[in-house]
């Protein structure tokens, strides 16, 4: 008898350490098989995923296309999807502050990862014509931080950090991957300084304050119309129209997101055109690259030949990476 219980009394010692660790077999099988789930807030972060991913992601974007990250709020079935995720990359836009609790209690086995962590924003007052009795905006740093290419490089290494630790035996892809990102993003940046070196007028008017940190990089001025979610009074109004009548600006950029009918009171009063530009197309690359040859054209030329809608891209389209096909 004595024997038969050592045997028992050592196999439940052996397992009894396996069930206190409690390991989660879906994790462990998707480390080795399946990609892994990945929860992101708005599209441009799924395609920084899918370039430091490749093929060992799947991505679920909480704010869908047309819909603006700053009123959005997830469908009840979009929460339950994430029960499936291992992480959830926030970025800060305005939607998460009301809805984090609820994305968490989604699923608290779920990795929440700070993609603005290493990264120092700006407040959206520094964007701000208002006066010192305007909106206060201190409080509410700018979320914009995907539309600044130095910042996609730490957003980048974040991810990179963050999919090696959920599986490690893949890193060398990851870092590969990661790598290429940023040698794009690399090509994009010189482009730009290229495309916009010597303009005729750095200062451009647009409906949502969405291009500070891009401004910032590349020495532009950036006047927006709109701030927090607050569009201008009528005395703003004049205010607006009058700097853009002193300054010369012809073209008012707006967002599909978003209402254009303060961008098309001010385009009518000084004679111009409203440009729609989307700071949240999914691939993010190719996207911004077109964005600046239109800031390249309009703000070289001083006047838009171009009419109220979506800008056609003239640039040569990039390859898309295998990965995002």
């Amino acid at each position: 008898m004595k024997p038969c219980r050592l045997a028992i009394a050592v196999l439940c010692f052996a397992v009894a350490p396996l069930e206190g660790c409690q390991p989660n077999p879906k994790s462990e099988l998707r480390a080795q098989t399946d990609p892994l789930d990945i929860a992101v807030s708005i599209l441009p972060q799924k395609y920084f995923v899918q370039r430091v991913g490749g093929e060992n992601v799947r991505v679920n974007v909480l704010v869908e296309p047309g819909a603006s990250p700053a009123t959005y709020e997830p469908k009840p079935s979009q929460l339950r999807a994430l029960s499936e995720a291992e992480a959830y990359f926030r970025i800060r836009v305005p939607f998460e502050n009301a809805w984090m609790d609820k994305i968490q209690a989604a699923n608290p086995q779920m990795r929440l990862v700070d993609t603005t962590q290493d990264i120092e924003r700006m407040p959206m007052s520094a964007h701000s014509h208002h006066g010192s009795g305007g909106h206060q905006q201190d409080a509410n740093p700018d979320p914009h931080v995907w539309l600044s290419p130095a910042l996609v490089k730490i957003q980048a290494q974040t991810i990179y950090d963050t999919l090696v630790e959920l599986d490690p035996p893949r890193q060398a892809e990851y870092r590969q991957n990661l790598e290429r990102f940023i040698a794009d993003i690399g090509g994009l940046d010189a482009e730009i300084r290229t495309s916009l070196a010597n303009l005729q007028q750095p200062k451009f008017m647009v409906f949502h304050p969405a291009w500070g940190y891009f401004a910032r990089e590349y020495d532009l001025e950036m006047i927006p119309i709109e701030i927090g979610g607050t569009e201008p009074s009528a005395a703003e109004m004049a205010q607006l129209i009058a700097r853009a009548k002193q300054e010369d600006i012809q073209v008012i950029f707006a967002q599909p997101q978003f209402s254009t009918k303060a961008a098309e009171t001010i385009a009518n009063e000084i004679g111009g055109e409203v440009i729609l530009i989307d700071p949240l197309a999914p691939d993010w690359l190719e996207n911004l690259g077109a964005i600046v040859s239109t800031f390249s054209r309009v703000l070289s030329e001083g006047r838009s030949r171009i009419r109220v809608g979506v800008l056609p891209f003239p640039r040569q389209p990039r390859p898309v990476p295998m990965n995002l096909r």
